[in-house]
């Protein structure tokens, strides 16, 4: 979220890789640039920190300049259900190392969200595809109502290595492994301005609440957290062995 968020990963992702020897970085980047989207710099630098690869979500087209490098950026996925046509991709099969492949599923409820196709019936029909090439599948689930993120993990449990959910910049604390062996959290958190609300400068956002006018929500300076989650993958199954949360203050 923001320049608090990208300056956090900046001084300590690198470290947090090297300490659980990390293979692969997945991060959210819908609101890395100025809290609204991503620009090719600020993706540019994202990778620099140590991120692998980029997910997004209803704010992906927040910032114009996607258009430009979505189609041709092999580390960045939208969400799927998108209508076909739409710039860019909804999953990507990734080679981590010794041949070994990793899918990755971008998806959006629609529970209080935009009205795209469903996204139950479109990444069962993704993981189908992906599934033919590698038993690893991490889903980014970007939606806001508990019970659907819930829903889609137990819908998929069995046929993903984990269901990580998105979007409302605070972070659960339900993570565990489903019976099928999928690793799921209903919400990750957020990378940004810990003295905020969802990154956003307390103010704005407090005058909107009480009078329902127009405000400006402006990114909040000052110390960051990092929220994360640190998932263990069996290489032959896809099954998950564990989940665990690991978070900063700085």
């Amino acid at each position: 979220m923001g320049r608090p968020g990208r300056n956090i990963l900046k001084e300590n992702l690198k470290n947090i890789i090297e300490e659980y020897t990390v293979d692969f970085v997945i991060a959210n980047g819908e609101n890395a640039a100025g809290g609204n989207g991503i620009t090719k710099k600020v993706a540019e630098e994202l990778f620099e920190t140590g991120v692998n690869f980029l997910t997004m979500g209803n704010h992906v087209w927040d910032n114009k300049d996607i258009f430009t490098f979505i189609d041709n950026e092999e580390r960045i996925i939208r969400p799927l259900n998108y209508p076909p046509g739409t710039p860019g991709k909804g999953s990507k099969i990734i080679e981590i190392k010794n041949n070994l492949k990793i899918g990755i599923i971008n998806i959006s409820g629609r529970t209080y969200m935009q009205n795209l196709d469903c996204p139950f019936r479109t990444c069962i029909e993704e993981i189908e595809k992906i599934s033919s090439i590698t038993n690893i599948i991490i889903v980014d689930f970007h939606a806001e109502a508990t019970s659907e993120k819930q829903a889609m993990g137990w819908y998929l449990d069995g046929k993903v290595s984990a269901v990580i959910g998105t979007h409302t910049h605070v972070q659960t604390a339900d993570e565990r492994i489903l019976p099928g062996g999928t690793a799921y959290i209903t919400d990750v958190g957020m990378t940004g301005a810990f003295n905020s609300i969802l990154g956003v400068e307390v103010e704005g956002v407090i005058k909107k609440f009480i009078t329902q006018l127009p405000a400006r929500f402006d990114v909040a300076k000052g110390i960051a957290q990092l929220n994360s989650v640190l998932i263990e993958i069996e290489e032959n199954t896809g099954r998950a062995t564990s989940i665990n949360r690991i978070n900063l203050l700085k």
